[in-house]
C-alpha cells in the first residue's frame, strides 16, 4: 500500500466529547468517525485493524472445529417470545414493527435464532457435537453509550454456540473454546487474564471472562500473585477474616453519635478502627402465593463489616433472594426498625426481619452497630448475648486486596480489566424453552446441552490501545496493527536515490509477505513521523539522502527510544530480522 493511494486522516486534537484514551486516539488517528451516539464509521485505517482481528479469530475458531455461518441482524419476535426474553430483555433490545405490523428486533445476541436452527437441522445424536459461529453486527440500545467503541450501541461480535448430547460432551466443547480463546488473545499480543465469572441470568455452572489488563477497565479482577486463582470480583470468594469469635469483653452501651450516620464517621468520632463497626443494609422481597398473587413483603437485614461493601450478585444467590430483591423503602424501614437509615442495626427491632451476616461479621465480638435510634449507636454488641444468632451466615461481600486467597496459596490482589471475551456453559436453558431436541441412541428425544462463546471484535482495538499507548499515540501489537512497517522517505519528490531505495525496500517487503506501507505523500519528516507514531505502526524505516551517502538508513521500533542504523546492503533481510523473521 502506498500512502498516496490510501486514506490517512489524522487530527491534532481529539473532539471534546472523547472520554478515554482509546476513544481519543482512535479518533485522532483516523480509525473511526462518529455518526451518532455509540455508532461509528470504521475508516480504512481502522477497518484494517478489525479485519486482522477477525482473521485471527476465524483461524482459531476453524482450528477448534467450529463452523462459520451468518445469522440475520433482524430477528422475529416469535423466537424471543419462546424464551421469554422479548419481555425480560428491557429497553436495550431495540424493537420495531415492519409494514405488516409484525414485531422484530435488532439482535444483541443470537441464542434464539441458533437454537431454532439446531432444532430444525440437528435431528440425531450422530450429528453431534456441532459448534456454529458467526462474526456479525449487533445492536444494543445502551441508555448512555460511552467510551467510544468500548460501550457503543452498534458493534461487531463473534458469537459461537455449541450443541452436545450430554454434560460431559458439553464440557469438552467448553474446554476447546477456552483453549481457542487463549490462542486468539496470545496471537493478538494482549496481556489478559481468564477469570472465573458469575453466570448471571444465563445460568449454568461454568463461565469465564477474558479480561485485557488496563487501568481504565470497567471490571475489577481479583487474582492471587502466588497461584493461578483469578475471578471477577462479583464471583471471588471472600473468606472470613476472623478464624473464630472471641468471648465478649465489653458491656453493651447505647452511645451518642450525633449526626454521624456512616460507619467511617462513627469510628472517627469514637476513636476506634473502622474494622470494629458493622454496616446495615436493608433489602425487601415481594412475596407471592401459589396462585402468583401478592402475599406481603419480607424485609432482610444484611450485615457487613464497616470497611466492606455488599456484593449484590452474591446476595442474589441466597435462598429467598434468588428470585429478585430490592432495597427496602423508607416506609418499610421505619415500620421494622423505627428509625431512618444511618442508625440501623440488628438490636431492638420493632418487627421481625431476616438477618444475614457476612462470614466475618458472624465472628466479630464487641462490635459497633446502629441502635435504631437517631444519633445513637451501640458499642460492645455481641452475638448470643445482646442479639440472636443470625438467621444465615454467608459470603455476601466484595473481596479487598490483601484478603486470603480461597485456594490457600497467598493473598489477593485486584486490578482493572476490559472484558473482550466470555465463555458460558448454558446447559438446557434455551433448548428446553424452545423444545429443541435430538433423538439419542435409545431413540428418545433429549434437549441439547449448549454453550455460548462471545468475543467483542470491535472492542478489541479499544482494549489494545488502552493497554498499549504513550504520549505520542497508539502502540499496536504487530499482529493487529493496520500496517507492520511504514517506510518514510525524506525528500521523496526531489531525490531519485531516496525514491528508488524506498520503492525497492517496499517491494521486497511485500514480496516477503510483510504488510508494509510506503509514505509517498512527500510530507515533511516531522509530519510523517507524527502521523505514524499517532497511528501506531510498530516498525518504521526512514530513508534520506544524508544516510544513503553513507550507505545507511534508520530503523526505529515504535517502543524504541532512539533509531538505529541499518546498511542499505541486505536491508530487507535486516528489517525482516527486526520483525522476528519470515
Amino acid at each position: 500500500m502506498r500512502a498516496s493511494q490510501f486514506f490517512v486522516s489524522t487530527l491534532k486534537e481529539a473532539p471534546s466529547d472523547a472520554e478515554i484514551v482509546s476513544h481519543k486516539l482512535m479518533l485522532r488517528a483516523g480509525l473511526i468517525r462518529k455518526v451518532a451516539a455509540g455508532i461509528y464509521t470504521y475508516m480504512p485505517m481502522g477497518l484494517r485493524v478489525i479485519r486482522k482481528v477477525e482473521n485471527i479469530v476465524r483461524e482459531e475458531m476453524d482450528r477448534a472445529g467450529a463452523l462459520e455461518l451468518t445469522m440475520p441482524m433482524v430477528q422475529p419476535a416469535e423466537l424471543w417470545q419462546e424464551t421469554g426474553r422479548w419481555d425480560k430483555m428491557g429497553d436495550e433490545l431495540l424493537r420495531f414493527k415492519d409494514r405488516h405490523e409484525r414485531d422484530f428486533a435488532l439482535q444483541p445476541t443470537s441464542e434464539e435464532v441458533i437454537t431454532d436452527t439446531a432444532r430444525q437441522e440437528l435431528k440425531s445424536y450422530r450429528q453431534l457435537p456441532k459448534n456454529f459461529y458467526q462474526i456479525q453486527t449487533k445492536f444494543r440500545d445502551e441508555r448512555r453509550p460511552r467510551f467510544g467503541v468500548m460501550r457503543g450501541r452498534e458493534f461487531t461480535m463473534k458469537d459461537a454456540y455449541s450443541f452436545d448430547r450430554d454434560v460431559d460432551a458439553a464440557g469438552r466443547s467448553y474446554d476447546a473454546m477456552y483453549a481457542a480463546y487463549c490462542r486468539i488473545f496470545d496471537r493478538m499480543g494482549l496481556t489478559y487474564r481468564a477469570v472465573a465469572a458469575d453466570t448471571g441470568a444465563i445460568g449454568g455452572d461454568r463461565s469465564h471472562e477474558f479480561q485485557v489488563i488496563a487501568d481504565t477497565g470497567e471490571d475489577a479482577i481479583v487474582y492471587c500473585p502466588q497461584s493461578d486463582y483469578a475471578a471477577n470480583i462479583e464471583l471471588a470468594e471472600a473468606l472470613p477474616l476472623l478464624a473464630s469469635r472471641a468471648a465478649p469483653g465489653a458491656d453493651l452501651v447505647k452511645t451518642p453519635t450525633p449526626g454521624k450516620a456512616t460507619c467511617a464517621d462513627v469510628a472517627a468520632l469514637l476513636g476506634v478502627a473502622l474494622e470494629t463497626t458493622v454496616k446495615s443494609l436493608v433489602l425487601a422481597t415481594d412475596d407471592v402465593d401459589e396462585a402468583g398473587k401478592p402475599a406481603g413483603v419480607t424485609v432482610w437485614l444484611l450485615l457487613v463489616r464497616g470497611d466492606h461493601e455488599l456484593n449484590e450478585v452474591k446476595a442474589g444467590k441466597l435462598e429467598g433472594l434468588k428470585n429478585g430483591f430490592r432495597f427496602a423503602s423508607e416506609a418499610e424501614i421505619l415500620e421494622h426498625f423505627g428509625c431512618k437509615p444511618g442508625y440501623l442495626g440488628p438490636i431492638g427491632l420493632l418487627k421481625p426481619v431476616r438477618v444475614v451476616a457476612d462470614r466475618t461479621v458472624a465472628n466479630m465480638a464487641d462490635f459497633i452497630c446502629g441502635a435504631n435510634a437517631e444519633d445513637f449507636h451501640y458499642t460492645g454488641a455481641n452475638w448470643g448475648r445482646d442479639l440472636p444468632e443470625p438467621d444465615l451466615v454467608a459470603d455476601i461481600r466484595n473481596v479487598v486486596a490483601g484478603d486470603p486467597s480461597p485456594d490457600g496459596k497467598g493473598t489477593l490482589a485486584i486490578q482493572r480489566g476490559i472484558e473482550v471475551g466470555h465463555v458460558f456453559y448454558l446447559g438446557t436453558k434455551y433448548s428446553k424453552a424452545m423444545n429443541a431436541t435430538f433423538l439419542d441412541e435409545d431413540g428418545r428425544p433429549k434437549p441439547f446441552e449448549m454453550g455460548c462463546y462471545g468475543i467483542g471484535i470491535t472492542r478489541i482495538p479499544g482494549a489494545a490501545i488502552e493497554q498499549n499507548h504513550d504520549e505520542r499515540g497508539i502502540i499496536w501489537p504487530a499482529a493487529i496493527a493496520p500496517f507492520e512497517v511504514v517506510i518514510c522517505p525524506v525528500g521523496w519528490g526531489r531525490s531519485d536515490a531516496v525514491r528508488d531505495t524506498a520503492t525497492a525496500l517496499y517491494e521486497a517487503l511485500r514480496a516477503a509477505g510483510v504488510d508494509a506501507i510506503l509514505d509517498d505523500r512527500d510530507e515533511r519528516p516531522g509530519v510523517m513521523f507524527a502521523d505514524w507514531e499517532l497511528i501506531g505502526v510498530p516498525h518504521r524505516v526512514t530513508i534520506g539522502d544524508r544516510g544513503l551517502k553513507e550507505g545507511m538508513v534508520e530503523y526505529q521500533g515504535r517502543r524504541d527510544a532512539e533509531a538505529t542504523k541499518l546498511a542499505v546492503d541486505g536491508l530487507c533481510a535486516a528489517v525482516l530480522a527486526r520483525l522476528g523473521g519470515r
